[in-house]
């Protein structure tokens, strides 16, 4: 269990996302936000912050970007067949190579430019290890949708569910397939 000292409390992270799964079952079931913060005990301003706070915007501009993916064809097909506007994915070693074939200012400038690019589209699927997700978030801020296959380092190429990638394109975008 995680635990944080936060003055005189010892603040549990379990219940607390214990409590904020609550919380979103109680509001996707049909209920209020004033029904749920009576339930969970709170305000019923709170229950309208957590959702802003982990709202993912449906619709407009996504761009999905990934590695190190064993199928990047499969899944450029599902992207390109749902209507994603950017879509960059490598294998690993793929990678490898890319970053092996320029020079250090030359990657610098590609991924200056690939912030810029990003920061255009409303929505931006990162499909990586948890390591290059936080760092895209922290770089993109709430954009960023998170697609992890895995703990960093990742060192060999690992299959995407082509049906779990489209899941959640389909509930970005709102459409259906």
């Amino acid at each position: 269990m995680d635990f944080y000292r936060i003055g005189d409390k010892l603040i549990s992270k379990e219940k607390a996302v214990r409590a904020l799964e609550r919380i979103f079952a109680l509001r996707a079931s049909g209920l209020s936000q004033q029904e749920v913060a009576n339930r969970v005990g709170c305000d019923r301003t709170f229950v309208s912050r957590l959702e802003t706070m982990a709202e993912v915007r449906k619709g407009g501009s996504l761009a999905v970007i990934g590695f190190p993916i064993a199928n990047t064809e499969e899944v450029a097909e599902v992207c390109n067949k749902l209507g994603v506007e950017y879509t960059f994915l490598l294998t690993d070693a793929e990678r490898w190579n890319f970053v092996e074939n320029l020079s250090g200012i030359q990657l610098l400038n590609w991924l200056m430019e690939l912030m810029t690019e990003m920061r255009s589209y409303d929505n931006v699927i990162m499909i990586g290890s948890d390591m290059r997700i936080k760092l895209a978030e922290a770089i993109l801020g709430d954009k960023v949708i998170g697609f992890e296959i895995g703990e960093s380092p990742i060192t060999q190429d690992v299959y995407i569910q082509p049906k779990q990638l489209m899941d959640l394109i389909t509930t970005i975008k709102g459409v259906l397939t």
